[in-house]
């Protein structure tokens, strides 16, 4: 009788255990107007945060941030070369603890949407795959390939575990409700012929099998096998649906502005236009939707792709690169978020009815048993428009949408912000000097004497060689040339058929000058005058130099890297060209730098390695410079200005901060002072800071410092620059300016810094932008300074009401809207 009771308790227990197990699970499915979370329809905000590019200590914050904004879920990639830089070796530590990063994400009451690819562009380096796959014996990307699809469901599967051994699927109780299997595929699948056809297939078959218990997506990829998910990625998406009528309209890249590349302008998307995008993807019947980039960050270390592609990835997303709020970008969303939230329950099960109101002019509604929710967008990119809708009139301006959760009231136009614009700048605090010790690359076996690590016959592709465990590759060769050789003249030069992004050549020990690419054409030719050819034995010696590799395109992996010939020595005796192929000589390989190998960044480099004091060099290529510093005190995100150096990758306290080449400025042309919002955006629309560096400012975390105050920071110059000028700053909200429209409130705040005085404020018709404000033909009758500083000064965050009641009487302006413009310092 005991051993029956004991079992049936037993029994009990586990149906208990299993009870709450169902009981804290989500189930998350799909039908053709929504995500489905147990059995609800949902509006879903998504934005995209990349665990490695920002550190672990940030990830609290910037989630906070999110879901402050409004966001319901945080989308990730996961970047395979960064978890298994061998094969079968992997890392989780540090910014890479991609469990830590979901978990906090779960902490924060938030949903998760994992990304796992793993081919995940995102302008990383390969576009996540590692380069030993490349170097795997017949090994092709993205098709069907036996090697390829054995180590892709490999990393796929270790995931997968990973997430369910932590119960972090929906399924499982935990925070991710949707994953994704390879990215973008629909935009080359036709390069690869029935292989791309068969080999999409097999990932699907692949995804479902793994059994996840949530559904999985393909974005960019048109009739996606079923079960999996379709989705759009673009800066708009309002015209995309899903080849499958069962699928919900789904957006898994909102581009919240754009990358930059070393030599580019900065790139910059409006507020006005990113919530238009917004609006009318929702207008048109679309339920989720995911900013890519949220919060963009750093690329540290050498994960940067491209080629070209810069240490910031800031991407103008709506927290910038340090993890400040992006005004207006971030509160003019959160609060198109809030208004869409509150009409979920008709977007996603009312009935749909559309008005042409011509012109370009249309109005959607959505109507339930409780009521109607209504849309009235005006896509004409120059004509303002006074709408007459079920009787009332509306003032929608070009380009924008109109949001009446009632049908009746305008709760919310696209091109009327009602947000603060926040001018972020550095503190005035003095910089400290600092002083510099310095130490030459020792390059001498490779310049002079062409001493390498390994030989081969012929030029080889460098990442074949280096397995990207370096930027930089030595090819070097000798060459005999005797008096009577037919090449030899007074006008001899060498000629290099590069792919090198950078490429750098010595013969006999002098530096002939070097070549970058500045126009995107990573295939070019080098030929320099040689004055110091003698007869004998040459030695060439050419360092080969990446900036990235590429990430994006059909078979990009097999794109060259390195120099891949010819090499030749050219003789010019008048009329005639003499050349000697050198191309198939026996060439000497070193992988690296000698600085890199004995660590000369890390805090622990070996004490015998001297560096010198005195007789500081400027200029001086192939150097090593390091020196002491105080961290700025305070929490503000801490910046370097790297203004005045070269080209190179810099450390502190031994962790990589990334490259630098504040050296590369952006052409002259392309940039403007007014930025209109209407019409389409593309990158180069409203690009700014023309003719200046690509990037003079680079984040250090404040983990990355000592909290002892005692840091080291190291450069490697590979072109020569000054350090002189480096300097430690922190990134804080200089002024705050607003301009909103009538019958609203505004909140200004200087972000944890008190507001100090009132610049500028005029409630009318105001003209002019932040900076350049100026009183219009007509104002308020009180004193609009007076009553601004009144609510606002010597306060860290105030609101004003928009109104006549506030600022007095605007009899001079007529019926037309009034705005209050202000200007505050902090």
């Amino acid at each position: 009788m005991k051993m029956k009771h004991f079992t049936r308790l037993l029994s009990l227990f586990f149906i208990l255990i299993t009870s709450f197990s169902l009981a804290n699970s989500t189930i998350v499915s799909h039908d053709e107007r929504a995500i489905t979370i147990n059995g609800k329809r949902r509006i879903l905000l998504s934005g995209s945060i990349h665990y490695p590019r920002s550190t672990a200590d940030m990830w609290p914050d910037l989630i906070n941030k999110a879901k402050d904004g409004g966001l319901d879920a945080i989308e990730t990639y996961v970047f395979w070369n960064a978890h298994e830089p061998k094969r079968r070796e992997y890392d989780f530590s540090g910014n890479l603890d991609v469990v830590r990063f979901i978990k906090t994400i779960q902490d924060a009451g938030l949903y998760s949407v994992l990304r796992i690819g793993p081919y995940v562009c995102a302008e990383w380096n390969y576009g996540g795959f590692p380069v030993w796959l490349h170097n795997m014996p017949n090994m092709k990307f993205r098709t069907i390939n036996p090697s390829f699809m054995n180590e892709m469901q490999n990393f796929t599967t270790k995931i997968v575990e990973m997430m369910k051994e932590e119960k972090l699927f929906a399924s499982q109780g935990g925070p991710i409700i949707l994953a994704q299997i390879e990215n973008e595929y629909g935009n080359v699948i036709s390069s690869y012929g029935a292989e791309g056809k068969a080999y999409i297939d097999w990932c699907a078959n692949m995804a479902n099998s793994l059994d996840i218990g949530v559904p999985w997506l393909m974005c960019q990829q048109p009739n996606a096998p079923q079960p999996m998910l379709e989705t759009c990625n673009g800066f708009y998406c309002d015209q995309y649906e899903p080849t499958n009528p069962s699928t919900p309209k789904m957006w898994t890249e909102n581009w919240t502005g754009w990358f930059k590349n070393w030599g580019g302008k900065h790139p910059y998307r409006t507020a006005e236009d990113l919530a238009f995008s917004v609006a009318r993807f929702f207008q048109t019947g679309g339920t989720f939707q995911n900013y890519y980039m949220y919060h963009g960050g750093t690329n540290f270390g050498r994960v940067a792709g491209g080629p070209y592609i810069t240490t910031s990835y800031d991407y103008h997303a709506p927290i910038d690169e340090f993890g400040n709020l992006n005004q207006p970008k971030w509160g003019h969303l959160k609060q198109l978020h809030t208004v869409l939230k509150s009409m979920e329950k008709s977007l996603t099960y009312g009935n749909i009815s559309r008005i042409d109101l011509g012109n370009s002019i249309k109005a959607t509604i959505y109507t339930t048993n409780e009521g109607s929710s209504c849309f009235i967008g005006n896509v004409n990119a120059t004509a303002n428009a006074l709408v007459n809708f079920k009787g009332k009139d509306y003032h929608v301006p070009a380009w924008s949408v109109s949001v009446l959760p009632d049908c009746d009231k305008e709760a919310y136009n696209t091109a009327k912000v009602n947000t603060q614009t926040s001018i972020m700048t550095e503190d005035s605090s003095k910089p400290e000097m600092l002083e510099w010790s310095w130490k030459p690359e020792s390059a001498q076996k490779m310049i002079l004497k062409g001493s390498g690590d390994l030989i081969a016959k012929g030029l080889v592709d460098q990442k074949d060689v280096t397995n990207d465990a370096s930027d930089y590759l030595w090819y070097m060769t000798r060459v005999h040339l005797d008096k009577k050789d037919p090449l030899w003249s007074r006008n001899m030069t060498l000629r290099v058929h590069s792919n090198a992004h950078v490429l750098h050549a010595y013969v006999n020990g002098k530096y002939v000058g070097n070549q970058f690419v500045k126009d995107g054409k990573f295939d070019y030719r080098f030929e320099k005058k040689v004055n110091h050819l003698v007869h004998g034995t040459n030695h060439i010696s050419l360092l080969s130099v990446s900036v990235g590799l590429q990430n994006y395109g059909a078979f990009f992996e097999s794109g060259p890297t390195g120099i891949n010939g010819p090499v030749s020595l050219v003789g010019y005796k008048g009329e005639e060209t003499i050349e000697k192929d050198l191309s198939q000589h026996q060439w000497d390989y070193k992988i690296g730098l000698n600085g890199y190998n004995n660590k000369l960044f890390s805090t622990k480099s070996v004490g015998h390695l001297r560096w010198a004091n005195e007789k500081f060099p400027t200029g001086r290529m192939l150097t090593w410079y390091k020196a002491k510093f105080k961290a700025p005190l305070g929490k503000e995100p801490v910046i370097v200005d790297f203004n005045g150096l070269g080209k190179g990758e810099a450390w502190i306290n031994g962790q990589s901060i990334g490259r630098y080449w504040p050296s590369f400025n952006s052409s002259d042309d392309g940039c403007k002072d007014e930025c209109d919002y209407r019409g389409e955006y593309g990158s180069d629309k409203c690009a700014f800071m023309c003719g200046e560096p690509t990037q003079r400012w680079y984040h250090v975390p404040r983990s990355f410092l000592n909290a002892s105050g005692h840091n080291t920071i190291t450069l490697f110059e590979e072109m020569g620059g000054n350090p002189s000028n480096v300097n430690f700053k922190t990134v804080v909200v200089g002024t705050v300016c607003a301009r909103a429209h009538e019958h609203n409130k505004v909140e200004l705040s200087c972000h944890n810094r008190p507001i100090s005085a009132v610049k500028f404020a005029s409630f009318g018709n105001p003209v002019g932008h932040c900076g350049t404000f100026a009183v219009g033909t007509c104002q308020g009758d009180k004193d609009a300074v007076k009553t601004v500083a009144k609510e606002c000064v010597g306060k860290l965050n105030c609101t004003i009401n928009v109104s006549s009641d506030t600022f007095g009487s605007t009899l001079d302006c007529g019926d037309s809207p009034k705005k209050l413009a202000v200007e505050l310092e902090c």
